[in-house]
């Protein structure tokens, strides 16, 4: 009989599904709610909210599910975690032999707490409440693998409404299939231990538009700063993004587009010297880390915050250089840097995923902040601790500065993905996951 014991949970997901929203087109059939069973046991999950699991599964054990309902059903999840395995779990309806509706191919997840979801489309079957019998197949012997639950979907977004984009399920179990792949490089002696790497972008132009926010609406939003892809504007998607080569940031893999307000003094524009993006882990383990999906899209800040901001408040803008601030603005809430230093500011952005959408009506509600250095409950997956480090070439004055969407306090940004695979895996194989230091080619 196989050790116990709890870990840190893994994002080596395919695709992660959370408890689903209200008003998802899918319904969870817990793993422990079975009518009948051969060779399991229940125990509890190590993570927070994941209820129970069933336990010791290995060849030949199966499970029976009456009553699940599988009228429309398209797709299949199966939330589990194995320290060893290598089987399939076979998801068959009417009998442990019957037709098969489903299955999923079982490898190692990091130990048997460490949990990832794996989704499969199903094949044809028959409509409304159905049996369904979990059978477990494996060729070594021994346990292999633990199950939390299942959930069985037909395709739509998981809100049941606009705003939700679930992501691409095939395309990103391809591109986890080749970030797993990949051997990281040695990392060299002396080298700092710190999980980072860069794109460094210029301005590139600006628009009052928001692709993420007002899609296909041009002019609809406060003006903004765009950084990297060349092409970002309204109609802006992610095969636009990646048809269009043109980019101001270094390295040229990363095709993705960024944005924040444009300040203003007076009614002059002032756009960023330049914009280091900062791809990081605030992580206990970094190991953890996966890369962005292709087409993730996340806002961090709130355009809609419109609060004095004096001296010392916190997500404020500063000054950065010899002699730093000297003063603030007549209104209290801006900095006036020395001539010889600059305007700053530094936007962190959510690290933590729940695994199933690219997008979400509020364009935050799919990611969380790992506050306690772990990514858990409804955002399992860590995702590369994105920031903006933001220079203007400017020192101010009494008169002070504004953005665009208002007040200091609404500064926000927006991150539309769109690198290279492989060129994104690679610089989070090596940097995040082995928690070294590497510069903006990826280098240590």
């Amino acid at each position: 009989m196989r050790k116990l014991f709890a870990v840190t949970l893994i994002a080596a997901a395919t695709v992660l599904v959370a408890p689903s929203p209200a008003g998802a087109a899918s319904a969870t059939v817990q793993a422990e709610a079975y009518a009948a069973q051969s060779g399991t046991q229940v125990e509890a999950t190590a993570d927070s909210g994941g209820g129970q699991n069933v336990a010791y599964l290995a060849e030949g054990d199966w499970l029976r599910y009456d009553g699940v309902n599988l009228t429309g059903v398209t797709t299949v999840s199966a939330r589990v975690a194995s320290a060893v395995g290598i089987g399939r779990i076979e998801l068959r309806t009417g009998s442990a032999t019957g037709p098969l509706l489903t299955q999923f191919a079982i490898t190692s997840t990091g130990g048997w707490q460490a949990w990832s979801t794996l989704t499969a489309t199903a094949a044809s079957h028959p409509a409304g409440a159905q049996t369904v019998f979990a059978v477990l197949r494996n060729s070594t012997g021994g346990d292999f693998v633990n199950l939390n639950w299942f959930s069985f979907g037909d395709g739509a977004p998981p809100a049941g409404g606009d705003g939700w984009i679930p992501v691409d399920a095939a395309a990103w179990n391809a591109q986890l299939a080749e970030f797993r792949a990949l051997t990281p490089r040695p990392v060299p002696a002396g080298s700092v231990r710190v999980p980072e790497f860069n794109a460094t972008c210029a301005y590139s132009h600006s628009h009052p538009d928001d692709p993420i926010i007002f899609p296909g609406l041009p002019g609809a939003s406060h003006m903004h700063t765009f950084l990297g892809n060349t092409g970002t504007n309204a109609y802006t998607t992610t095969r636009t993004l990646l048809a269009n080569a043109g980019t101001t940031c270094r390295p040229a893999p990363d095709l993705s587009a960024y944005w924040i307000p444009t300040l203003y003094q007076g009614d002059r524009a002032i756009e960023p010297k330049d914009v280091v993006v900062y791809y990081g882990s605030r992580l206990t383990d970094p190991a953890a880390t996966v890369p962005f999906p292709q087409g993730f899209r996340m806002i961090a800040g709130d355009a809609k915050l419109q609060t004095p901001t004096p001296a010392g408040s916190v997500n404020a803008f500063y000054c950065a250089g010899p002699g730093g601030e000297i003063g603030r603005s007549a209104d209290g809430n801006w900095p006036i840097c020395a001539p010889t230093a600059v305007l700053m500011f530094h936007l962190v952005f959510q690290d933590c995923w729940d695994g199933r959408n690219l997008d979400s009506p509020t364009h935050k509600a799919h990611v969380a902040y790992s506050y306690d250095g772990t990514c858990k409950g409804d955002y399992p997956v860590a995702i590369p601790n994105l920031s903006f480090l933001i220079s203007y070439p400017t020192s101010g004055a009494a008169s002070g500065y504004r953005l665009a969407s208002g007040l200091p306090s609404s500064m926000h940004g927006d991150a539309f993905m769109a690198w290279d695979n492989r060129a994104l895996g690679e610089r989070v194989k090596n940097c995040l996951v082995q928690k070294a230091k590497c510069n903006t080619n990826g280098d240590f």
